[in-house]
């Protein structure tokens, strides 16, 4: 199967899981906050986790899980996982510097981008 049909198969399963998981969490709690997102964020940091460290122990198991699961499933999720996993393996790698810097950069340009693409939106509006 193309490795493309696995993370395409593990990126639809995560997308309705962080519709469905979103819709759940607001329907409890609210929208003032995102608890949402938050839910989803921290949740999906935590399945990285776990699941890459099972991947990477596990290597018997087929190239085509590490496509559908981390890549597909906990991508789609959420991307926030990755970035902390990122910055994680950075750290812990020797590099703070990286990782306090991917934190920095991602937190302020991220902002940036939004008001510039917010800005942009308006304009074409």
């Amino acid at each position: 199967m193309s490795k493309y049909l696995w993370v395409g198969i593990g990126g639809f399963a995560g997308s309705i899981a962080r519709y469905a998981l979103g819709v759940w969490v607001y329907s409890r709690m609210g929208t003032r906050f995102p608890y949402g997102t938050f839910v989803i964020n921290i949740s999906g940091c935590f399945l990285i986790g776990a699941i890459l460290t099972v991947l990477d122990a596990r290597i018997g198991l087929s190239p085509a899980w590490r496509l559908a699961i981390p890549i597909g499933f906990i991508g789609a999720y959420t991307t926030f996982s990755t970035f902390e996993y990122e910055t994680f393996r950075s750290v812990h790698a020797g590099q703070a510097q990286f990782g306090l810097l991917n934190i920095a950069l991602s937190v302020v340009v991220g902002y940036f981008a939004v008001w510039i693409g917010v800005m942009v939106g308006r304009a074409l509006a």
